[in-house]
């Protein structure tokens, strides 16, 4: 069973490489915003209190969404395993993650990062904007802000998987097989 992270700041490319990474290694895909989503769409109760949080424009409590990551994982308990896309974001994130894997038996593999500094991250961004209809990916200093965020409060995060001996990195800039070919290396070295 593979678990992974997958982690980069805003712009890196996960979506277009867990997408891929899912696909070869048949893994289930969990990012916590279709999570989310998916739970409020549902009406279960771990929905009704996150939309009821949302509406109310505060952030999902980590109980809530790592709830939420339980259920998920009790249900695809048989896969190959996990890629996880936009979570952990804070070191206490990552704590909580490690105590659910392993309150299920199961562990993170690694985490793969991809990195990309910060003039690429804006150039891809703002192109995405051209396309995405998101207001965020349309304005310079809102995506200069969303990685300085990243930088201060997610990045962290790395560095907790690097103690672990779990942390490998990865060139983000290249073509989408370039950069794919690097994962599937760091994932098998994992």
């Amino acid at each position: 069973m593979i678990n992974l992270v997958l982690f980069g700041p805003p712009g890196a490319g996960k979506g277009t490489q867990s997408d891929k990474i899912k696909a070869k290694y048949e893994l289930t895909h969990l990012s916590t915003g279709d999570l989310l989503r998916g739970e409020i769409a549902a009406g279960t109760p771990l929905g009704l209190k996150a939309k009821e949080l949302m509406d109310q424009g505060q952030l999902v409590p980590d109980e809530v969404v790592i709830g939420m990551i339980d259920s998920k994982i009790k249900d695809h308990r048989s896969g190959n395993g996990f890629i996880f896309d936009g979570f952990p974001r804070t070191v206490a994130q990552a704590e909580a993650l490690d105590q659910l894997m392993a309150s299920n038996d199961i562990s993170i593999s690694g985490m793969v990062a991809l990195e990309v500094d910060e003039e690429e991250l804006t150039k891809r961004i703002l192109k995405r904007g051209e396309t995405s209809g998101r207001t965020d990916d349309q304005n310079e200093d809102l995506i200069r802000n969303r990685v300085q965020e990243y930088n201060n409060k997610t990045a962290p995060v790395a560095n907790f998987y690097e103690g672990q001996g779990k942390f490998k990195s990865i060139n983000g800039v290249g073509t989408i097989e370039e950069i794919f070919e690097n994962a599937c290396t760091a994932i098998e070295s994992l």
